[in-house]
């Protein structure tokens, strides 16, 4: 047989020697993944963003046969590690885990963002998502939803509520509960779920919406009082929990979702490939069955559906931020 790389080879070093460029291949037509593939997440490790990608990254380590790595880039609410994914080459080597507060609600409390959330990414998958409930501690004397309304109103000022800081999920939740029930409340935000949870169960905080991930155990053990779901349903792990609507507080359901995210201009081919292997580590039973113990429901929807999501949730939670006059130092 003849081979035709020794001439291959001669015309190469003939277009060198005359000056002219041998054409590379594009990055894109090259292998996929070539190099360690990147997770950021603009959040300390151990928070429930942190849980999903460090759970299914061995899997798809395996299946994308490259190192995955998880880079926590904690920072002013997520902005510092969702900036540096979209100044990150769109190669497919770059990705980072997004939630609800620093997608959907960033764009609208922090207008000055140094990114445009339509033009610099690429909604890949809506990888799972976790119910929000409200917490009190045991010395509040309230048993349900309800009875914290009327406390709260009986004390106007003397509830303390915790967030995770300013323009999250768990504080705007509470300042539309407030606003819509009429009572007032002392917001506290800490900078993690972790540290908010060591003063509720201390009892330095009354009250916190949080997603169920990182409560669970506290409600289990008694040192925390769980009083109602942010779900339109009851969540499985604690069936005993009401729905806001059943405990007499009816609300527009409010969930905490993780999504995966890559740069805009992200190659079609490697958005199929590294989506339909994110897809297949969420479906790996003892995969699933993790995430489901920690409190997220596995979701693994599709691109469409995931977009419709976005859209949806990026017009209510702006709105909401609007109507209240709520900004960064709130």
């Amino acid at each position: 047989m003849t081979s035709f790389k020794p001439r291959r080879l001669f015309l190469s070093s003939l277009l060198a020697a005359m000056g002219l460029a041998v054409p590379l291949a594009p990055a894109w037509a090259q292998p996929f993944p070539s190099k360690p593939v990147r997770i950021v997440i603009g959040f300390p490790p151990g928070g429930g963003i942190d849980i999903v990608a460090r759970t299914i990254a061995p899997k798809l380590s395996e299946a994308l046969g490259q190192p995955v790595i998880i880079d926590n880039k904690p920072g002013v609410a997520g902005v510092l590690g969702t900036n540096l994914v979209a100044k990150a080459p769109a190669d497919g080597h770059t990705i980072f885990f997004g939630t609800t507060g620093n997608i959907s609600i960033n764009p609208a409390f922090m207008p000055n963002l140094p990114f445009n959330m339509d033009k610099d990414f690429t909604p890949l998958m809506l990888v799972a998502s976790l119910p929000f409930l409200v917490y009190a501690h045991p010395s509040v004397p309230v048993k349900n939803l309800t009875e914290l309304v009327a406390y709260a109103k009986a004390n106007p000022g003397k509830i303390s509520y915790a967030s995770t800081g300013p323009g999250t999920l768990s504080h705007l939740v509470m300042e539309d509960l407030a606003a819509s029930q009429g009572f007032e409340a002392v917001h506290v935000p800490y900078r993690a779920v972790g540290q908010a949870v060591l003063d509720l169960v201390a009892g330095r905080i009354h009250a916190f919406f949080a997603a169920t991930g990182g409560v669970l155990g506290q409600v289990r053990d008694g040192s925390v009082r769980a009083l109602a779901m942010t779900s339109a349903e009851r969540f499985p792990a604690l069936p005993e929990v009401p729905t806001m609507a059943e405990a007499g507080v009816p609300s527009d359901p409010a969930i905490a979702w993780i999504g995966l995210f890559a740069p805009a201009g992200f190659p079609q081919d490697r958005i199929a490939r590294v989506a339909d292997e994110t897809g297949k580590a969420l479906a790996v039973p003892d995969q699933r069955r993790a995430l489901e113990t920690a409190g997220f429901t596995v979701v693994g929807s599709d691109t469409a559906t995931f977009r419709a999501l976005l859209a949806s949730d990026i017009a209510r939670w702006g709105g909401i931020i609007r109507r209240l006059g709520l900004k960064p130092e709130s």
